[in-house]
């Protein structure tokens, strides 16, 4: 078995090392997508509405983006081992929170819920752009393209997972079952990381936390919190609209700071390397064909088709096991042939699934539909890890950590806005369809045609991007 030297100069098993980082990031990546399947049963036993439930994944989102920046930081002045050991710890405390709930307390419990749900969304936050800056740290660069491609496991897999995994555990069980699970397996990575596992393999470069880059990276949020108001009614637009223009103040700040600190909390002049900032795009953009395919087909399932939730959601266990036979094969290839054409096949085979199923959708087939989205979620195994190794590859390896954590930033930002416009397209095309004289069936299907029509506009943008890249035979020859 294959043997590395951590920090202390003290060999351990690498393959262990990975094996125990990527479940653990796996479980907890896992409950970002987890809860829309629970959502009903949460209104019932809170005595909430469906606008109050979506702050379970909405806020989870939020309080990421403010953690992801703040990665690199921790990375470079923490042992990572005690890191890695305290995010679980984390999770595993904020899960206990919602674990205790008593549904009793209505909407007061709901919100004691959020605070654990934000702790969990905290420790997610730190550790997915972490656990990319370190295989990328301990892979040569010419295995860098496969052990990312195993890494893509938990990226795509666990978000297309997420609605299947709860939905078989409420199945047979209550909601509180579900952060349960979540607390067994991450109690259970704490033990095996504990024991030597997990090592202190990170390089560190201590620096000083500037808190007021901190404080002004929560614009994220505030731009966040508007872009997924935009497809409510009934919303205050002159006071969301002062939060949107200091949010984005905020974040202008913030990316004026780090280009004049000597020493950023996020090193943003990574975007002044061409190949990064197209991976930076590409990443996005197969990031938001994915996230679209996991949200807008189970509504197609239920609202078009009439199938039960679970149908819905175990319709998308054929995309989420093609993902996950793909990811480590996308990156074997992409250390044979190069990063371009493994990339180009991908974008391809996302815009033929959108496509076939925009010609699809007044077939009324939840097999077609289901074998579209598994050429969409395939493609994404070709593109989005393959991006994040290629855009690293073009970074010095003291930049490697600020890399990552500014292409999850962006792909998370990117991608929530995606869903929202998606969203916003699929409700008020069908309204409009409505009001014009449609029967429901046909206005909820022209609501669709066009929300594939736009993501076929995208995914065309991401081909030319690809098309644009710099790439030698092997990147990791470089």
């Amino acid at each position: 078995m294959e043997k590395s030297i951590d920090q202390n100069g003290r060999a351990y098993s690498r393959f262990w090392f990975i094996c125990t980082l990527l479940v653990g990031t796996f479980t907890m990546s896992i409950s970002q997508s987890s809860l829309s399947t629970a959502y009903p049963t949460l209104m019932r036993a809170f005595g909430i509405s469906a606008d109050t439930v979506q702050w379970l994944t909405t806020g989870f989102m939020l309080v990421m983006c403010v953690s992801m920046p703040i990665s690199p930081w921790m990375l470079n002045n923490l042992n990572f081992k005690t890191m890695f050991i305290v995010a679980l710890g984390l999770f595993d405390v904020g899960s206990l929170m919602i674990v205790l709930t008593p549904a009793s307390w209505g909407s007061n419990g709901f919100w004691f819920m959020m605070v654990g749900r934000a702790l969990e969304a905290f420790a997610v936050g730190v550790l997915f752009p972490s656990y990319q800056s370190v295989l990328l740290e301990i892979t040569p660069k010419d295995k860098r393209g496969t052990t990312m491609g195993i890494a893509g496991l938990v990226m795509g897999s666990a978000l297309a997972c997420g609605p299947i995994v709860s939905g078989i555990i409420l199945k047979f069980f209550d909601w509180k079952s579900l952060f349960g699970f979540f607390m067994i397996v991450i109690t259970l990575i704490m033990v095996m990381a504990g024991t030597g596992l997990i090592r202190d393999v990170m390089p560190r470069h201590k620096t000083v936390l500037d808190w007021l880059s901190v404080f002004l990276s929560i614009g994220l949020i505030g731009i966040m919190y508007v872009v997924n108001l935009a497809a409510k009614q009934d919303v205050d637009w002159v006071l969301n609209g002062g939060i949107l223009a200091v949010s984005l103040a905020a974040v202008a700040w913030f990316c004026y700071r780090q280009l004049h600190l000597a020493e950023p909390l996020l090193e943003l002049r990574v975007l002044k390397t061409f190949n990064y900032d197209l991976a930076v795009l590409l990443t996005s953009i197969s990031y938001i064909a994915l996230i679209v395919t996991t949200i807008i087909f189970p509504l197609y399932y239920q609202g078009v088709l009439h199938v039960s939730p679970f149908i819905s959601g175990m319709s998308l266990v054929p995309g989420a096991v093609f993902l996950s036979i793909l990811n480590p094969l996308s990156g074997k290839l992409a250390d044979r042939i190069g990063f371009k054409p493994t990339m180009l096949v991908g974008m391809v085979m996302i815009i033929c699934g959108w496509l076939a199923g925009l010609l699809l959708l007044n077939r009324l087939s939840l097999v077609a539909m289901i074998l579209c989205a598994m050429i969409i979620e395939g493609g994404n195994a070709f593109v989005m890890m393959p991006a994040v190794t290629l855009g690293a590859n073009a970074l010095p390896d003291e930049l490697v950590p600020h890399g990552t954590a500014v292409i999850t930033t962006v792909r998370q930002v990117l991608g929530s806005a995606g869903v929202a416009v998606a969203t916003i397209v699929l409700t008020v095309a069908s309204a409009h369809a409505l009001s014009a004289g449609s029967k429901p069936l046909a206005a909820n299907l022209h609501g669709y045609h066009l929300v594939f029509v736009m993501m076929v506009v995208i995914e065309l943008v991401g081909l030319g991007l690809a098309l644009l890249l710099k790439d030698s035979k092997r990147q990791g020859a470089k």
